[in-house]
């Protein structure tokens, strides 16, 4: 049996509906910060290009792009996807500098970035042994 709290209504946690002025200032809001994320992703630049995120060529979850090209092992190529014995082109805004050698390896994705780092070692020997064979395949 629960008791009765001392004084009446304080235990009563049910919400009390919204008043129609506070669900239309909601809707407002609402309105005004989706139309200042389009007007911010439809902004240009001092040039006049359009700043809309390109999703296939930038990808979804990159937040920076290097200001400067960038130079990594293997051609810019994703370590994970030369281990399958696949060229996958990398802007290098996702890497891993190597501690032992100091050398820059560029990822496609965070997601192969995180495949990587279970076993660098092993997928770098991997990586240098099919960019080997493409090489000599090239020749």
């Amino acid at each position: 049996m629960r008791a009765e709290s001392p004084v009446r209504g304080m235990c009563n946690h049910r919400r009390r509906p919204r008043s129609s002025a506070a669900s239309l200032a909601l809707a407002t809001l609402t309105a005004s910060l989706m139309a200042a994320a389009v007007q911010a992703a439809l902004a240009t630049d001092a040039d006049g290009q359009t700043a809309a995120t390109d999703a296939a060529r930038v990808g979804i979850w990159k937040a920076v792009v290097p200001p400067a090209a960038m130079h990594g092992e293997f051609d810019n190529d994703d370590p994970i996807g030369l281990t399958a014995g696949v060229r996958i082109k990398a802007d290098c805004s996702i890497n891993w500098i190597d501690p032992d050698t100091g050398k820059l390896y560029c990822f496609s994705s965070a997601t192969s970035l995180v495949v990587f780092l279970e076993a660098p070692r092993a997928h770098l020997e991997r990586a240098r042994a099919q960019w080997q064979r493409r090489g000599e395949s090239a020749r």
